[in-house]
């Protein structure tokens, strides 16, 4: 019997995981070993994939990848729950531990480097941020921390420097952040390790914690979420475990501080301790054997280092690992140690009926089994919310719905709630602005405050409200686990373009910021799917893109705004899929990875932590105001403002002459003075756009961009958003009405500008080719750096920029055209 035809609501047990590759590896390390007991919860909407629970915890697979689980109904039983030793592991002697004497201390030196290492969901970053005072985003689904965060504390006289670490189910180099993860421990030098294990899902925790044992660094344990323990039931004795393994274990609960000036003292005193005893784990007669004989191979030739010890290097070998193959690649008996290496192998996949990799996966689970078969008392009902809720939220009739209302609401209320306080902002800028502009003297330095920078960014912090809106919907997805469900009920769409439902999580944060969205496609597994993932983010409607939407749909679609910014959105996730299967059948032909991912249980966020991932990603918009954006708008100004003489001046100089001659002569009134004077003021300021910098550029893209429906300055102004897209905003305004921060002035212009024909200029196809263009083309500056940073190229840094402005203008050339043969 195989696992996708179990029937949702029953139950069997793991008999043999089939296939092989990155998928096998990753589905024996989630807890797929031999025995354990598996039940199937619930199917997706379009019945793929399923929901399953394995040792407390719940996981998703399609059924491409469950029919390689084999199953049995009924359990084979092994001793102490280690299937290759006849040794209780709970109860034997600990002849197993060996002591080794602990690297010197400085004494008067009170400075601990701490790294923190979890499994995704553990509440690893809780305790960091309570711990440090950090504002690190604390998300309930996993990978939200996709790079290492470092925080400061002081204790007790001592200074911590504490290390975030990605979230990562094992030391493997499966993924990206499991490789940065083992790669700081082993080569960042910690002082002491906390192991941050959920105490709601021990047994698949505890794996992680047997391979760091294995590395022997001074280690404590927080048993976080300890709470959650102690509502479901049940009862842990960490006490006889921590003597089992020999490590201090510190309940903690992360979201509200408790148990962390207690974890701090127990890492004070691991620190201080001028020895450790490091346990061993017992892998088994047959594997024991096999370690013993490598070791004998290495032992002349390799020199253990810290984290590195010859025991840890040689399981890893027979594991398979390539990682550490590279790290003795150097010894001069390498061939010698690979031959050995392929004969182990051999000899103990033959005796054990299974590869190495897989028995010492068996032996860590059989190991952590058999000590919380004596301090872990059996699990009540648990998570009945969880599952009460998952039965609406993925129900195959209304799991949809609610989601894509979800979205609806999201948006219509970042577009109607944000209005008020947008509306407050823009007179306050304006109210700075004219006050700048009535105390200085005329001259560069007051053009360049007035338009260039109170013009260019608070034409943009203008839209901060609707960003802190659109953000507090995105967190509270991600902290209360919905986020999760909505990759695991989108799965079997993106199947279909060639992805898995872990791509709809970064895709989803595009919404928000590219940036973090590019960063987040770390936790993907596949570098094909990674790929693909990162290319199409850009498709995804980011915050800086809002303003843009909201000036223009606001002006010129103004009873049906909420309608068009949904709409632009949802144009965008279509161009990202149909991008996502072209380059799957074209770039990134390899077969796509096996979609495993952790539906971690609903909880309830708090609203510190809504306000801090609000606040933190609000931040990083107003730090990208202070920074490029400035930058950029003084530059703009520049272009704009220089030159400041030509032949064409001379011919205002002289209207305005004879403008003033005939109001002195009585020719004309007062009111038609004025009238003369703002016309040829208006003329002046069209001539100098015209000839400035910023006007010749835009005149030399114009026979490009004009079969769009853009007359230069629209074209000077997309070509400012490169930099960053609220800039063409901002560009727009001085480039139309000289006064950048009024956006109404902005508006009531771009619905009155005319062409020298007398025709519009904006008109409602226009309009629309121009929120098209926006939306797809050229990502800003920080999304190509950090898609080079990711990618760890340029080339598809450069590839990104070209494919999508070139597909913006065909696309914004198929609607203007098409649409004028209909308009």
């Amino acid at each position: 019997m195989r696992l996708s035809e179990l029937q949702t609501g029953q139950k069997a047990y793991i008999k043999k995981v089939h296939g092989s590759g990155a998928f096998r590896k990753r589905i024996l390390e989630m807890g797929f070993v031999r025995g354990e007991e598996v039940k199937s919860i619930l199917n997706a909407p379009l019945k793929d994939p399923i929901k399953y629970e394995i040792m407390g915890y719940d996981v998703s697979l399609r059924r491409s990848e469950a029919v390689l689980i084999e199953l049995s109904m009924i359990r084979h039983e092994t001793n102490g729950g280690h299937p290759y030793d006849d040794t209780d592991i709970a109860t034997s002697e600990p002849d197993y531990i060996r002591k080794i004497r602990a690297r010197d201390h400085n004494y008067s030196e009170k400075n601990i480097k701490v790294a923190l290492i979890g499994n995704p969901n553990s509440g690893k970053t809780s305790i960091f941020n309570l711990a440090s005072g950090a504002h690190e985003h604390v998300g309930n689904y996993s990978g939200v921390t996709v790079d290492s965060k470092e925080g400061i504390i002081k204790h007790n006289g001592y200074k911590f420097t504490l290390i975030d670490l990605p979230g990562t189910y094992s030391l493997s180099s499966y993924s990206p952040e499991e490789l940065y993860a083992r790669n700081y421990i082993t080569e960042g030098n910690p002082d002491v390790i906390v192991n941050v294990v959920s105490a709601s899902t021990l047994e698949r925790n505890l794996y992680l914690t047997t391979e760091l044992i294995d590395l022997e660094i001074p280690m404590v344990i927080a048993l976080n979420m300890y709470d959650e323990l102690e509502d479901s039931g049940r009862k842990f004795d960490h006490n006889t475990f921590s003597q089992l393994i020999n490590i201090p274990i510190v309940p903690t609960v992360g979201k509200r501080g408790e148990g962390i000036p207690q974890l701090l003292e127990a890492v004070i005193k691991t620190y201080n301790e001028a020895e450790h005893d490091f346990v061993q784990i017992p892998y088994g007669r047959v594997l024991e054997k096999s370690i013993s004989i490598m070791e004998r191979e290495l032992k002349d030739t390799y020199q253990p280092k810290r984290g590195m010890p010859l025991r840890h290097v040689c399981v890893k070998l027979l594991e398979g690992d390539k990682e550490i193959q590279k790290h003795i690649n150097h010894l001069p008996n390498i061939q010698q140690v690979l031959a050995r290496k392929d004969k182990e192998q051999a000899y103990s996949e033959k005796l054990l009926r299974e590869d190495p990799e897989s028995a010492f996966t068996n032996a860590r689970y059989g190991f952590i089994a058999g000590g919380l078969q004596e301090t872990l008392t059996e699990k009540t009902q648990f998570a009945n919310k969880t599952k009460l809720i998952d039965t609406i939220v993925t129900n195959k009739y209304i799991g949809f719905p609610i989601f894509f209302i979800f979205m609806w609401i999201m948006f219509e209320t970042t577009f109607r709630l944000g209005n008020y306080p947008m509306e407050w902002i823009e007179w306050l800028v304006a109210l700075i602005g004219n006050s700048v502009r009535a105390n200085m003297a005329e001259g560069p330095l007051k053009d360049l405050i007035v338009e260039g920078i109170i013009g260019g960014v608070g034409g943009v912090i203008v839209f901060l409200p609707n960003i802190v809106i659109l953000y507090l919907f995105i967190s509270f997805m991600e902290d209360s686990g919905y986020m999760a469900r909505a990759a695991f009920i989108m799965d079997k769409l993106m199947h279909k373009i060639g992805l898995h439902g872990k791509s709809f999580i970064p895709l989803i944060m595009g919404f928000g910021c590219n940036v973090p969205a590019i960063m987040a496609t770390r936790t993907i597994e596949s570098r094909s799917s990674r790929m693909i993932t990162m290319l199409i983010v850009p498709f995804m409607s980011c915050s800086a893109r809002l303003p843009v939407y909201i000036l223009l749909a606001g002006a010129f679609f103004p009873n049906y705004a909420s309608v068009a910014l949904l709409g632009l959105y949802f144009f965008g996730i279509l161009i990202a899929c149909l991008t996502a299967i072209l380059f799957r059948k074209t770039l990134f032909k390899e077969e796509d990875t096996p979609f495993v991912m952790e539906l971690p249980p609903y909880r309830k966020p708090t609203v510190k932590s809504i306000i801090t991932h609000m606040w933190d990603r609000s931040s990083q918009y107003l730090k990208k105001m202070g920074g490029p954006i400035l930058i950029a708008s003084i530059v703009i100004w520049f272009l704009g403002y220089f030159p400041r003489e030509g032949s064409w001046s001379e011919d205002i100089d002289k209207q305005v002459a004879q403008a003033e001659m005939q109001f002195q002569n009585n020719e004309i009134n007062t009111q038609q003075h004025q009238l003369m004077l703002s016309e040829i003021e208006h003329i002046k300021n069209t001539e100098h756009q015209k000839h400035s910098y910023i006007g010749r550029i835009g005149k030399f893209m114009e026979p490009v961009m004009r079969p769009l429906g853009y007359d230069w300055k629209i074209s000077v102004s997309l070509l400012s958003g490169m930099a960053a897209k609220e800039i063409v905003i901002s560009t727009m305004g001085v480039l139309y009405t000289g006064d950048s921060e009024n956006q109404q002035s902005l508006q009531d212009r771009l619905l009155s500008e005319t062409h020298p024909d007398g025709s519009y200029v904006f008109t409602p196809l226009v309009v629309i080719s121009l929120l098209l263009f926006v939306l797809i083309y050229f990502p800003c500056i920080a999304t190509v750096i950090a898609i080079k940073e990711e990618a760890h190229s340029w080339k598809w840094a450069l590839f990104s920029m070209f494919y999508s402005t070139g597909l913006a203008w065909l696309i914004a050339l198929l609607a203007y055209q098409i649409g004028s043969l209909f308009i």
